[in-house]
């Protein structure tokens, strides 16, 4: 039996710093987006050091049952043959709980000759899609969400419209990125506009701008919170995928945590993605600031939430209404489960999470059981308040596997010990 198979997971305190080399997996948001563009061009693209997890296997899943040739030669490395297009798959798309999957195959289904029905699991089916459908549907495409949630419906009329289409992105960035790479495959230019200066994690639409100029597209940003995506065709090409940098903050917290060393391959500075910011929050423990804005790297609130249990001070999370409508309600997962280790230590108030902290933490036996919601981030981040708290169980480990399946071995080869 695996640490994935367990229903829970007992994680011990350690008694040594945290040392060695654990270099994270691909980033989940580049493999998907990486996934969709190659699948969108016409030839052969190879994508190495790829994240191969259920969220990007589910995306190449996918791509395969639209007529898309993914092949997977080894663990880090994805083979796409495109073809220009994508067909109508025979059945729905079962997506899981992968947000940006369903997003992007949201769009992309607007350039199908034909019906697809975009659907997910039981969480899924509880995140929002609303702003996206509404986007879609003010350009004329025929599409329909009745809960305002997948499962969506979508009857492609085999290219994406032109003009102009405008985006509420204030919920998720991924509502933009999804309707930028789709649209290089319109029939005309598209203007992609914000409605309103709130978008969340804008740094993620850096990312899918870079994916897609990689892969040959002409995209420019015209004024602020405006697009322009010329049509064309994306040209097949060989592209790497860094380290995920969520995945990164649970090894950065856990070495300074510890006082430990650990070599990540890549140095902070060199993360493109949004939530490597978090890495000079980490640096300032423990004496983090008293408020933190997590509204530009969003996944990596549970990371630093966690080890501001431990702070000289408390810390207030700001911004972070958007992780309500996650694979879970984190904000009240990480509140909730804070205070399951000492009552008051998280608390809400609106949006924000105030996180009381107490060095003094450190040493104790707080026996507690982490509900992790089948929330990857919420198991991965709680195992650090085990590294120096004695009784921390992580309930459903296996949540990992989402986007980080290695992760109770990577930290277990760095001599974390399970019960």
């Amino acid at each position: 039996m695996t640490y994935l198979d367990r229903s829970t997971l007992d994680v011990l305190p350690v008694s040594a710093p945290l040392r060695g080399r654990a270099v994270p997996p691909g980033s989940k948001s580049i493999t998907n987006r990486a996934l969709l563009v190659a699948a969108f061009a016409v030839g052969t693209s190879r994508l190495t050091g790829a994240l191969k997890s259920d969220d990007t296997i589910y995306m190449a899943e996918a791509l395969r049952a639209m007529g898309i040739a993914v092949e997977e030669p080894d663990e880090t490395t994805f083979v796409v043959t495109g073809k220009g297009l994508l067909q109508a798959p025979a059945e729905p798309l079962f997506l899981g709980n992968a947000g940006t999957a369903t997003r992007f195959l949201t769009a992309a289904a607007a350039c199908v000759d034909g019906s697809v029905i975009v659907d997910g699991d039981e969480h899924m089916r509880k995140r929002p899609i609303r702003p996206l459908v509404d986007a879609l549907s003010s350009l004329g495409v025929d599409i329909e969400a009745p809960s305002n949630c997948p499962p969506v419906t979508i009857r492609g009329r085999g290219a994406f419209p032109s003009g102009r289409i405008e985006i509420d992105g204030g919920l998720s960035s991924q509502y933009v990125s999804a309707l930028l790479m789709a649209a290089v495959c319109a029939d005309g230019p598209v203007k992609v506009a914000l409605t309103g200066n709130e978008i969340g994690a804008r740094g993620y639409i850096d990312l899918t701008l870079a994916v897609m100029r990689a892969f040959g597209a002409t995209v420019e940003q015209v004024e602020e919170g405006v697009w322009r995506v010329q049509p064309g065709s994306y040209r097949a090409a060989d592209f790497h995928i860094e380290p995920d940098a969520s995945a990164a903050t649970y090894l950065w917290a856990a070495e300074i945590l510890t006082g430990g060393k650990i070599d990540l391959g890549v140095a902070a500075p060199d993360f493109t993605q949004p939530d490597a910011k978090a890495h000079e929050l980490i640096a300032q423990f423990p004496n983090m600031p008293a408020v933190i804005d997590g509204s530009q790297m969003q996944d990596a609130v549970p990371t630093l939430a966690v080890l501001a249990a431990f702070n000289n001070n408390p810390v207030r999370f700001v911004g972070i209404a958007n992780l309500r409508v996650k694979e879970c309600d984190r904000v009240n997962a990480l509140s909730s489960n804070l205070s399951r280790i000492r009552e008051g230590l998280g608390r809400e108030e609106g949006d924000d999470l105030i996180v009381a902290g107490n060095p003094a933490l450190a040493g104790q036996r707080l026996p507690a059981s982490i509900d992790t919601f089948a929330d990857h981030r919420i198991a991965m981040s709680f195992a650090l308040a085990g590294l120096k708290i004695d009784g921390i169980t992580i309930e459903n480990p296996g949540c990992v596997a989402k986007t980080f399946p290695g992760y109770w071995d990577v930290m277990e080869k760095l001599g974390v010990r399970y019960g």
